[in-house]
């Protein structure tokens, strides 16, 4: 069976790729992929030809890609971090029904909520949830569900998509809602170009939050209750020293 490949190729630095993923790219035909993840791949993979779409022809290039299959040929479908994260692997196994005899492969990457909450430290060392604010494909009342939900939970919460040009009153609103149960006073963190050239975090609190220089290219952490400001760094405990206290 021909088979495509979803393949997360972290925020795109060499230094992200895991080995099954560099394995992957150098052995197939052709890697297709959204024409700014094509870019970031192009210097590393200069003989490999490379098929590309723009933003919102998603469906095009999983059907390229698929077809391209189907017809013999090797296909890696790069996505930014990871695949199965908001990235195109359930979209290819939903076309590939249609198609038969093409199989989909998923070879992870690292999402920006892994990468990122390196930078920051360990904002999501607990129970934590992802949560796109981008409503393109998702209805904002949903959005706004879920956001409540996560705060009731006490969950910490990592913000995809956080704000654009089109949206740039989504993240404030967001941090209302949150801080319905949340205090504002919780500690927060965001990344900017995770692992590229220009990578700058900060550690602030979920008031400040909406006042800072957050974008597209920037991934939020939102505290829960414990999460703390150590040194700098966005720390939400496991639990190891309460329970140590406990068996005392």
């Amino acid at each position: 069976m021909n088979t495509v490949y979803a393949v997360g190729i972290g925020p795109g630095d060499r230094a992200f790729f895991t080995e099954e993923a560099i394995q992957t790219l150098e052995k197939v035909d052709v890697i297709a992929g959204y024409t700014v993840y094509a870019d970031l791949v192009r210097d590393l993979f200069p003989d490999k030809e490379i098929f590309t779409t723009p933003m919102k022809q998603e469906i095009q290039r999983c059907r390229w890609a698929i077809e391209t299959a189907k017809a013999g040929r090797s296909v890696a479908m790069i996505c930014s971090g990871d695949a199965g994260v908001y990235g195109m692997a359930g979209l290819l196994f939903e076309l590939a029904e249609q198609y038969g005899d093409v199989d989909v492969e998923v070879v992870s990457g690292v999402t920006a909520a892994m990468s990122g909450a390196a930078v920051l430290g360990a904002p999501i060392g607990h129970d934590f949830c992802l949560i796109s604010l981008s409503d393109l494909l998702t209805p904002w009342e949903l959005i706004e569900k879920r956001l409540r939900c996560a705060a009731e939970g006490d969950f910490a919460v990592c913000l995809y998509n956080p704000k654009s040009k089109k949206r740039s009153d989504y993240l404030e609103k967001a941090c209302r809602i949150l801080m319905e149960r949340k205090s504002p006073d919780t500690v927060c963190g965001w990344v900017r170009n995770i692992g590229r050239e220009g990578q700058e975090y900060r550690v602030v609190t979920l008031k400040e939050l909406p006042g800072e220089p957050i974008d597209m290219f920037t991934t939020v952490f939102i505290g829960s209750e414990t999460t703390r400001n150590i040194g700098g760094r966005m720390v939400t405990p496991r639990g190891y020293q309460q329970r140590s206290e406990f068996a005392r």
